[in-house]
């Protein structure tokens, strides 16, 4: 069987089902057995996550399910960080997310932060209510080859307009990528203000921010 046979066989029940015991229990299997620990961070932990996301956007799992798919694999990759650090994490980029200013919804933003980690990003987490002066420190501070912003309010979207020209305004939009998500959001608007990219779910964005950083890899 390939690899993702493998994962939806044995890794995928255990993710959507919390059982964060037998996840571990499977990857100190696969390590025992001579695999490392970036490979089954790829070819399991990864590989399980997708098949996540693609059962969510056709509709056969919901959002419950996907958030404790989620939280299991932050739980296990903390378990077993120590064995892949020092790893080389070329390829990996760092994301800079929050929910702009006045909005303070972040349950979709976390589960965009735990997804992007499972997937071997770095993220910086802003916050709620991230004002625009927030993002351009971020981006000053830390250098990132992504920002991401969300609203979940139509009252807020417009935040990220100014998000946009300020970044702008300290010459720092050529540096980074922007992207933007939340329910009110679409496409046409991610166009309209000069956004990079655009995701309508958790998986959405791990997919573009994985498609921005394929140039690099």
């Amino acid at each position: 069987m390939n690899e993702t046979q493998y994962a939806e066989e044995f890794y995928f029940e255990p993710f959507i089902r919390g059982n964060d015991g037998r996840v571990e229990e499977l990857v100190r299997q696969d390590i025992r057995e001579g695999m490392s620990a970036a490979d089954v961070v790829s070819r399991r932990l990864i590989a399980t996550m997708e098949i996540v996301g693609r059962k969510f956007q056709n509709a056969e799992i919901f959002v419950p399910e996907m958030m404790i798919a989620a939280r299991s694999m932050s739980t296990v990759l903390a378990k077993i960080k120590d064995q892949i650090s020092g790893e080389s994490s070329e390829g990996q980029g760092l994301v800079c997310i929050g929910t702009v200013k006045g909005d303070l919804h972040d349950i979709g933003k976390n589960l965009v932060i735990t997804m992007l980690e499972g997937h071997g990003f770095r993220v910086i987490d802003l916050g709620v209510s991230a004002s625009a002066d927030k993002f351009v420190k971020a981006v000053q501070d830390e250098n990132p080859d992504i920002v991401a912003m969300s609203a979940l309010l139509t009252t807020t979207m417009s935040e990220m307009v100014v998000v946009l020209n300020a970044l702008g305004k300290e010459g720092l939009r050529d540096r980074v990528k922007v992207i933007i998500g939340g329910a009110p959001v679409t496409q046409a608007y991610a166009a309209q203000i000069g956004a990079d990219g655009y995701a309508a779910d958790a998986p959405g964005a791990v997919n573009l921010c994985r498609t921005i950083m394929r140039p690099a890899l």
